[in-house]
């Protein structure tokens, strides 16, 4: 039986550039739904995958985006993306998920993701703050991001981040390897991603993610789901079709 808990990151600029590269994708296995980090829908998606609206940051609160959000059909909604490395605080956020985010629960049935944070000492401590703040009406869902090098790192982190929030299944909103060694990625990316679709209170992942362009110099060119001409490369292919995946199958 196939586990469904994969998101696949599809970069806005895939729909502006590349959009018919959609049609590609294997929507019949481990592949759940879709995220782009906005509020609109991919039009080449075609109803092919649930989708995951994001309210990314402060800006997609008004205007068409937050009119995209209250319209949505779709049952899960991000709150923020890394705030604490865009000058939000806890207490802004925390105030924004009581005048706005829980509306959405309450009057529209969502299922709400709390912020993502990195996994670094700022992002934790962020998040531990927001979810203090909010405990009286805490998110459905804990957001995760982690990036290293380490796949049992990765592992302990989530570990340790389930037993502080144990009421919270967790959604890791990005996840990769930063080794620029492919062999490296491809064996944490199957480390990883077995364990994950293994464990019960994992509820969905994504791996960084699919896209022509380098996001920044941080993440690993090894890591890239696609090339610059927007064909997928064969780690798109490992994560869209195979379960388990290989992690020593260097091509």
């Amino acid at each position: 039986m196939v586990i469904k808990k994969r998101c696949l990151l599809w970069d806005w600029t895939n729909t502006r550039d590349c959009p018919q590269m959609m049609d590609k994708v294997n929507f019949n296995g481990p592949l759940q739904s879709v995220s782009n980090w906005n509020t609109w829908t991919p039009a080449e998606l075609k109803g092919r995958l649930a989708f995951r609206p994001m309210v990314h940051l402060m800006p997609q609160l008004e205007g068409q985006d937050w009119n995209n959000v209250v319209n949505s059909n779709q049952p899960i909604i991000h709150f923020f993306n890394e705030p604490e490395r865009a000058g939000i605080s806890p207490e802004q956020a925390a105030e924004k998920w009581n005048s706005q985010m829980l509306s959405l629960r309450r009057d529209k049935g969502k299922k709400l993701v709390s912020p993502s944070c990195s996994n670094d000492s700022n992002g934790q401590a962020w998040l531990a703050s927001f979810m203090n703040l909010v405990s009286a009406n805490p998110p459905d869902y804990l957001g995760l991001h982690y990036y290293g090098t380490n796949g049992n790192d990765a592992i302990a982190f989530i570990q340790s981040m389930h037993a502080k929030y144990p009421n919270h299944p967790i959604i890791v909103s990005e996840i990769a390897s930063i080794s620029r060694a492919y062999a490296d990625v491809l064996e944490f990316t199957a480390q990883l991603a077995n364990w994950m679709d293994e464990t019960d209170f994992v509820f969905e992942y994504a791996f960084f993610g699919c896209m022509r362009n380098l996001a920044d110099d941080f993440v690993s060119p090894e890591a890239q789901l696609m090339n610059g001409d927007g064909a997928f490369k064969d780690l798109m292919y490992k994560l869209m079709c195979d379960q388990p995946i290989n992690g020593k199958d260097v091509k």
